[in-house]
């Protein structure tokens, strides 16, 4: 059974959103955040800023 997708609140830098995403994809999240900054920069065809605020507000967080 996978874990479901949250943000945290123990591992946040500002919503806990990229936390959340590693700690559900198995994955350190410092590696994470810099993929997802990576990924932003790097590719026009992702909204990195958009998506985080998007994530931060369907997310639950968890408890």
């Amino acid at each position: 059974m996978q874990q479901q997708l949250m943000r945290t609140r123990s591992d946040r830098m500002i919503a806990g959103v990229v936390g959340g995403l590693a700690r559900w994809l198995g994955w350190p999240s410092g590696r994470t955040r810099l993929a997802y900054v990576l990924l932003s920069i790097l590719s026009a065809a992702f909204p990195g800023i958009l998506v985080y605020i998007v994530l931060w507000f369907v997310m639950p967080e968890e408890d």
